[in-house]
């Protein structure tokens, strides 16, 4: 097969007006902000002007050399769209090619008897997808979340571009993954398809081929996406007469396990099994398949897989019924957080951006990610670094928070996404389980925005039938499930606390406090979280007032998606720190707010592993500067959630189930003021190895003095949690003392912690008299007293360290700079809120 790529010589325009530079892949804002033709739609409230430029129709165009001699060769030559967002016509040299109405779909168009020698145009002219949704709003009505335009769910476009509590409204559009031109002689390799079976140290792959032959023409151009027949091809051909193929299997290290092979079966001996983060490596092979006709080579599918068994395991316990991944026989916690797309403007993704974010996942010791139903499927890059950093992928279907007209050609449409997706993602390693939608089981269970029965009914054909079916014949291994929320379909109790996964919003939406949490011990819980501000360097970006600077200000608020989030997080905050009287010291105790509060619900998770076996948060990033739920921000800057995640997320983590004022809810103007203080330390062992630690706690004072010290040893069997006696306190001061405690292993501590009895803002903290000092690539901080929550920023609060926001006993620390500069280093800690 041959390629041209199309990716350079673009100009585009709003329709009618004049021509400017284009770049594709990119798209309408990223080309209209790199011209100067508007203005940052991230800035103050630029997003209302920049939303009103998608009611125009944008054209595209570019002029390529078209050579026949390079295609002579070829029966026949296809418009390959990689992705088009969303609602376009195609033309080539004039002439209508085809048009596009999905965001989610590769698009292809048959242009051999358009293309001409020489010289030749592509114009695309994507129609507003605003002035579509006004039109299908009239037509159907409004049937999904509240937060978004109107109509958002007629149009398959990545929803959060509408808006969402946490996203602008910024519906950009244009040629965001790269074209081509195809050249096909004979036929191509439409799908390889790889089973593999485990057992007795041998994994055995089975290949199952699709070539997609030429049909018989009759000298007239086909603008439809199915040009061909496809067939199931076979290696074994003994006369090597008509297509057939052979396959190149290449181990880890680069070694040809099998060459030009003639079979559909190859036995690996003694594979190197894939495994998520934290728990074992993450070896690749190669797999190479080359498709002939004869003796010609036609076509070559070349992708890395790991070696491995996934699913998800379902047991009747005395609990209810477990949901857990199952890999290689082996059920693994899953610790991880939800993934939005990472940017409203789409043009400006990448591979590279990518990568650094899915590695600060593995810097912060995830071992998985979901991927939201309401964005759009990733690039293949997202995958290509999940499986070779070992995280397991929850991958959502593209549908959320809405009910879907299901007209003939709406479904047609998105069956025709689901197979595009599934075979181009199903290889991979990393693909932990496929999920019918975001939330809708649950809502339409309620009756929330529908209108009419047939709505429900449509609903169970979507996920429950038709979906189901499209895997079964593309991708029967991998498992699905209905929906998340959900208990297994059918809209039988979908948020049920005892069985399948659960989205748990009392904490933040209800206005419960982090004790709640421990009220419940949910199998796999897909969505919790709690909202903080980003960094300060972050919102200076999107103002240059500093009277901006104010949570309640204008630009604060408009950058705050979630109605009464900036309140609710004060409200929150009067519970736990004094008033901060700076806006930096807001930011800052806003993010241990956050970072306490998804702690509190992790370690309770994982304390209970077993009963609960998935701890996802929401969520993982941003798209925007923007007040959210997320650990890290747009500019990729670490909140304090990501370095509490790094240790609550640790493979191995000492935690501690104390009974203090927060847990009892005491109220100290009450005439009877008693609760009850002790301490429940537990071990949590996520790894394939059992683990030998000397445990530690100490009583200490707000110096940091060791009032009482005790020490155990215990071990704790590989996948586990394994606790240890509880201890009460009764004489506690709680307003001076405090218990710290640690694991040490050979002689390291690999993990520990602090905790209060009281409220921190009424804990009589000493100050701790911080100092930073650098030694190479260290900074050690020294402390006189105990410190919490210790935080180190550098000038443009864009360091990475290997540890930040951790609680000191008095003495040195020392942290590493994974990356930014040590210029302008300044430190504290919780003494310095008020």
């Amino acid at each position: 097969m041959i390629r041209l790529e199309l990716n350079h010589g673009w100009k585009m325009r709003p329709l009618g007006e004049a021509f400017q530079e284009a770049v594709v892949p990119g798209s309408v804002y990223t080309d209209l902000l790199r011209n100067g033709n508007m203005e940052d739609p991230f800035f103050k409230d630029n997003e209302i002007r920049a939303k009103k430029l998608m009611n125009k129709d944008y054209e595209y165009v570019c002029r390529f050399v078209y050579e026949p001699e390079d295609f002579k060769d070829c029966e026949r030559i296809l418009l390959h769209f990689d992705g088009l967002d969303t609602l376009a016509d195609i033309y080539v040299n004039s002439q209508k090619t085809g048009e596009a109405f999905s965001m989610h779909r590769i698009w292809e168009y048959e242009v051999q008897d358009i293309l001409k020698a020489g010289e030749n145009e592509l114009k695309v002219v994507f129609h507003s997808p605003l002035q579509f949704l006004a039109e299908a709003y009239e037509k159907y009505g409004n049937i999904g979340n509240e937060d978004t335009v109107e109509g958002f769910m007629h149009l398959r476009k990545a929803h959060y571009m509408f808006g969402w509590d946490w996203g602008a409204c910024l519906p950009d559009a244009g040629i965001f993954r790269p074209v081509s031109l195809l050249g096909i002689h004979s036929a191509r390799i439409d799908n390889v398809r790889i089973h593999q079976e485990h057992e007795s140290g041998q994994a055995v792959l089975t290949f199952s081929v699709e070539a997609e032959q030429n049909k018989k023409r009759d000298g007239h151009s086909c603008n439809t996406n199915r040009t061909a027949d496809k067939n199931l091809i076979r290696a074994e051909h003994s006369n090597q007469e008509g297509l057939h193929y052979t396959i190149r299997i290449s181990d880890p290290d680069g070694r040809i396990l099998c060459e030009e092979s003639e079979t559909d079966r190859f036995t690996v001996d003694h594979p190197r099994l894939w495994w998520p983060n934290g728990i074992g490596e993450q070896p690749l092979y190669e797999i190479k398949v080359i498709l002939y006709d004869r003796d010609e080579v036609l076509d070559i599918w070349q992708r890395k897989i790991g070696l491995r068994t996934m699913t998800v395991r379902r047991e009747k316990d005395q609990w209810g019924e477990s949901f857990a991944h199952e890999i290689n026989g082996k059920t693994i916690f899953a610790m991880g957080a939800d993934y939005i797309p990472e940017d409203h403007l789409v043009g400006r993704t990448s591979r590279e951006r990518t990568y650094r974010l899915l590695e600060q996942c593995r810097l912060a010791n995830f071992n998985s990610v979901r991927i939201w139903g309401g964005g759009y499927y990733p690039e293949d890059w997202f995958f290509d670094a999940c499986d070779e950093m070992g995280l397991v992928v929850w991958e959502d279907f593209m549908f959320a928070c809405s009910v879907y007209e299901l007209t003939p050609e709406f479904e047609a449409n998105i069956r025709e996404e689901f197979i595009t997706n599934i075979k181009r993602i199903r290889h991979h390693a990393s693909l932990g389980l496929w999920c019918g939608n975001n939330e809708m089981e649950m809502f339409v269970e309620q009756r929330c925005w529908v209108t009419k029965p047939t709505e429900v009914r449509d609903y169970l054909f979507m996920y429950e039938k038709m979906i189901p079916e499209v895997l079964k014949e593309h991708d029967p291994d991998t498992f699905y499930w209905p929906a998340s929320p959900s208990s297994g379909g059918s809209f039988d109790y979908p948020n049920d606390p005892d069985r399948g996964d659960v989205h748990y919003w009392e904490v933040w939406h209800g206005n419960k406090p982090f004790s709640e949490y421990r009220k419940y011990y949910f199998r796999y819980i897909s969505e919790f979280g709690f909202q903080s501000l980003p960094s300060l360097k972050t919102l200076e970006e999107i103002t240059d007032d500093p009277k901006d600077l104010n949570l309640f200000s204008y630009v604060c608020e408009k950058h705050e998606r979630n109605n009464g989030g900036n309140g609710k997080i004060v409200k929150y905050m009067q519970q736990m720190y004094l008033y901060p009287t700076s806006f930096s010291t807001l930011i800052y105790a806003s993010q241990l707010l956050q970072a306490d509060g998804i702690r509190y619900g992790v370690e309770h998770f994982r304390r209970n592993r077993g009963r609960c076996m998935g701890t996802v948060f929401w969520q993982l990033n941003d798209c925007w500067p923007v007040i959210s739920w997320s650990a890290i921000d747009s500019s990729g800057r670490w909140k304090a959630l990501l370095y509490y995640a790094k240790r609550f997320f640790a493979p191995f983590m000492i935690s501690c189930e104390e009974e203090s004022w927060m847990t009892q809810e005491a109220d100290m103007n009450r005439q009877h003021f008693h609760f009850e203080k002790s301490i429940r330390l537990n071990a949590a062992n996520e790894t394939l190895t059992e683990r030998t630690v000397k445990v530690r706690w100490a009583l200490r004072n707000a110096d940091a003095a060791i009032l009482r010290l005790m020490e155990e040893t215990i071990k704790v069997p590989a996948l586990s949690a394994v606790w240890m006696d509880k201890v009460e306190l009764p004489d506690l001061d709680y307003m001076n003392e405090y218990v710290s405690y640690e694991a040490e292993e050979n002689g390291v501590v690999i993990s520990e912690g602090t905790v209060l009895f009281t409220y921190p803002k009424y804990f009589h903290f000493q100050d701790p008299g911080l100092t930073l000092r650098t030694e190479g690539d260290d900074i050690v901080v020294t402390a006189d007293a105990y410190a919490k929550s210790v935080e180190i920023l550098n000038e443009e609060e864009d360091l990475v360290l290997s540890d930040n926001y951790f609680d000191m006993n008095a003495g040195e620390r020392r942290v590493t700079v994974i990356s930014g500069r040590t210029s302008g280093l300044r430190v504290r800690s919780v003494y310095d809120i008020h």
